[in-house]
């Protein structure tokens, strides 16, 4: 997809109403939706997870499960391909219209800047 196809303004929005459908609106909700705990020291260092077979602390703890992860990522590519199949029809915002402004992510953007020099450098090797 070319870059230029839309403003700042249109990717934006489009993406405030990707991830609104695609995402928030998922299985997430569900791991969301458990009890968090109350830590005095502001890191959770102070917490942990008694189970029959010890302490875990609360900062080692994985909070979502294999099969979770699976289910998620299947849910939300399967959404995030709906979206862009009927993205006509579901272009609406609902409370991530008070979401803040998207940004670049840095690390992303550094992985397209690599991707984007191998692939330079991939065409001038068969240009003639």
């Amino acid at each position: 997809m070319a870059d230029d196809m839309l403003t700042e303004d249109e990717k934006a929005l489009f993406t405030l109403a990707l991830v609104e459908q695609c995402v928030r609106n998922t299985g997430l909700e569900d791991l969301h939706a458990g009890v968090t705990p109350s830590n005095a020291t502001g890191d959770y260092s102070d917490v942990k997870v008694v189970t029959p077979y010890g302490e875990i602390p609360w900062n080692n703890l994985s909070r979502i499960s294999d099969e979770e992860m699976k289910a998620l990522m299947i849910e939300v590519t399967n959404k995030v391909f709906t979206f862009l199949t009927r993205g006509e029809d579901l272009m609406t915002l609902g409370p991530a219209a008070r979401w803040n402004k998207p940004e670049l992510d840095q690390g992303l953007s550094g992985k397209a800047d690599r991707r984007a020099a191998q692939r330079g450098r991939r065409m001038k090797a068969i240009s003639p």
